[in-house]
């Protein structure tokens, strides 16, 4: 695929398709890794996407429980304070 270079400003740069975008899911930004003659551009994927679904689905399951007490008997909090 040929993509001509565009002026962006004192830049230049490309356009991707919107089938490309969207097959690669490509969102807001990308990586660019630099290898010997080789331009490689990957989506970044948001790492906590889905995270609030999951931790709704958690409480309604009553899965969000601790596992042990956040505080332990003989811990004495008064130095931090």
């Amino acid at each position: 695929m040929e993509l001509p270079l565009i002026q962006i400003g004192n830049s230049k740069g490309f356009r991707l398709s919107k089938t490309l975008i969207d097959k690669y899911n490509i969102k807001d930004k990308v990586e660019i890794i630099l290898k010997k003659n080789h331009i490689v551009l990957l989506p970044i994927s948001s790492p906590r996407k889905g995270w609030e679904k999951a931790f709704k689905e958690m409480s309604e399951n009553g899965d969000d429980q601790l596992l042990f007490n956040d505080v332990f008997e003989n811990e004495n909090l008064e130095e931090w304070i």
